[in-house]
């Protein structure tokens, strides 16, 4: 009774997963669409395409991402180790990494446009399909726990002048979230957020060299005992994910995110955990963003119905 349409902006790993599904369940229904979500115009013709496909969505996983140039800050991990910090530091990287942000096409700060804006847009074009179904609609976004308060700006949402975008753009993301669902509960639309834990993706490998990660498994391994949010597989960063498509959106906490965890002994569960949000920057926020919205919209009026 499920038709699964996977939105990527790579079209051939988007095809690609696409066949993997179906040689494991060839009866599945599932359809593909090319979505650049760092693209305003990419974002609002994948719009448009979906709102010609479907007449409703039940659920809208909210994923893309992006780290560019992101640099580790060893010094830090090494005062760490001697002043009690190192746990923390190594489950959250506060601290510990920074990211080197640029432009995007739109003129737009790349790690904002890709991991909050671009979602956002997609969800206000979607609002059609996803508000007033007879059942409720789902937001499920992926946020992190390197999302936080003091990597974030009011005055530098866009988080042009620092070096922790990546952080701003996730703690954005918890912002977003509240909001919405304090707006589009009633409409039938409701909006949580997940951390994946430490996952080893393409994204991760970035960060270090490949045979230094390689040489680090065992330890982190090890670190799992610890610290549970080392999740470490792709799979197992899916727990709070796949944890949240089953559960009656109106039991959930709009204040909570829900996190990912793997015990030491390789156990997948789910940890709620309250978000760090202040409900009047959240608003302030989300005002900023519909009068950013405005602007760009102006510029791609013919990508509009």
């Amino acid at each position: 009774r499920i038709h699964l349409c996977i939105a990527c902006r790579n079209a051939a790993k988007c095809e690609a997963t696409r066949d993997l599904l179906l040689a494991s369940h060839p009866a599945a229904r599932i359809s593909t669409v090319e979505a650049d979500l760092g693209n305003l115009a990419s974002v609002l013709r994948v719009a448009r395409e979906l709102r010609r496909r479907f007449q409703r969505l039940d659920f809208v996983y909210l994923n893309a991402g992006t780290m560019p140039n992101p640099h580790v800050n060893f010094k830090a991990l090494w005062h760490g180790l001697f002043n009690g910090k190192l746990l923390h530091m190594l489950t959250t990287a506060e601290g510990v990494m920074t990211q080197t942000d640029r432009l995007n096409g739109d003129g737009l700060q790349e790690v904002f446009a890709t991991n909050l804006f671009g979602h956002f847009i997609l969800v206000r074009q979607l609002e059609s399909l996803l508000c007033g179904n007879e059942k409720p609609s789902r937001l499920i976004w992926t946020s992190s726990s390197n999302a936080r308060r003091s990597a974030f700006s009011l005055s530098d949402y866009q988080h042009a002048k620092g070096q922790e975008s990546y952080s701003s753009s996730k703690y954005a993301t918890d912002l977003t979230s509240v909001v919405l669902n304090r707006k589009l509960n009633k409409q039938g639309l409701y909006s949580s957020v997940v951390c994946p834990g430490l996952v080893m993706s393409n994204m991760t490998y970035r960060i270090l060299p490949v045979f230094l990660w390689k040489l680090l498994m065992p330890i982190m391994w090890l670190i799992r005992f610890f610290a549970k949010t080392y999740t470490l597989t792709p799979y197992n960063g899916a727990e709070a994910h796949v944890w949240l498509f089953k559960q009656k959106p109106e039991s959930l906490d709009a204040l909570v995110k829900y996190h990912s965890c793997t015990s030491g002994l390789g156990k997948n569960y789910v940890e709620p955990r309250k978000i760090d949000v202040d409900e009047e920057t959240a608003e302030k926020f989300y005002q900023k963003l519909l009068e950013l919205e405005k602007q760009v919209l102006e510029r791609h009026s013919d990508l509009l119905d």
